[in-house]
């Protein structure tokens, strides 16, 4: 609604405060939403929603990958002692 009116407006702002009053929500919430469209469809430089959420999830394998890796470590360290105690037959 931002773009398709914003040329009955004096500013994208004035259009923003106005659409925001219009459908209940804060003129700022509306500016985010609209800058976040503009960045999906490749209108803005930035982020899309796409790579941020591919990003989150490989940041999530990764902290999931080192909190294993400790462990198998950790289980290591604890057999390679174990054999070392282990009295010869």
């Amino acid at each position: 609604m931002v773009l398709t009116s914003e040329h009955e407006h004096s500013s994208r702002w004035a259009a923003i405060k106005s659409i925001a009053s219009k459908i209940g929500c804060t003129p700022e919430t509306l500016r985010s939403w609209v800058h976040k469209i503009e960045v999906d469809s490749g209108a803005q430089p930035g982020v899309t929603s796409d790579q941020a959420a591919q990003m989150k999830a490989l940041e999530r394998e990764n902290r999931e990958l080192k909190r294993a890796n400790e462990i198998l470590k950790k289980a290591a360290a604890f057999f390679a002692q174990a054999e070392l105690d282990r009295k010869p037959r």
